[in-house]
């Protein structure tokens, strides 16, 4: 198997966007780095929020997982063994809602930054990332998932 699933708990968050009654909401989010001490911070944090986290090494996995099941929000490392998170955001490997892309690097060059938002990542976060950085961008993924689509038509 390619990937564990991180926390105890069955994981839900609460959601608040129906005049506030609390209701129990599956989340889903990937962690995709083959390093330990990459990973380890962020699975910590997502399991306190939680959250089911899906772990996995590589671009293969993380594309096998992707292909079973949807994920709402990946944590990606910049670079992979085999790939890099571009890889996630541009696959056509799997017909679920591609999920966005939370790129994890050591450098923090502005350069990266400016590319991977380009690419369509969804944020970009720094080494040493802290708990408020991976909790600020899940709450901000969960709001953006309970905002209202907008189509736009074209005429």
């Amino acid at each position: 198997m390619p990937f564990v699933t991180a926390g105890i708990q069955p994981a839900s968050v609460i959601d608040k966007s129906s005049n506030y009654n609390t209701t129990p909401r599956h989340f889903r989010v990937l962690v995709v780095s083959p390093h330990l001490e990459v990973r380890r911070p962020v699975v910590r944090t997502l399991e306190s929020l939680s959250v089911d986290a899906l772990v996995c090494s590589t671009r293969r996995e993380a594309e096998e997982v992707l292909s079973k099941q949807t994920v709402e929000l990946a944590f990606c490392e910049e670079r992979l063994q085999d790939g890099s998170y571009c890889d996630l955001i541009h696959s056509d490997h799997y017909d679920h809602r591609i999920p966005r892309v939370v790129v994890m690097t050591r450098t923090g060059e502005w350069e990266l930054y400016f590319e991977a938002i380009a690419s369509g990542a969804f944020d970009v976060i720094r080494s040493p990332w802290y708990a408020t950085d991976v909790e600020m961008t899940v709450i901000r993924a969960l709001r953006e998932d309970d905002q209202p689509r907008v189509s736009c038509a074209v005429a």
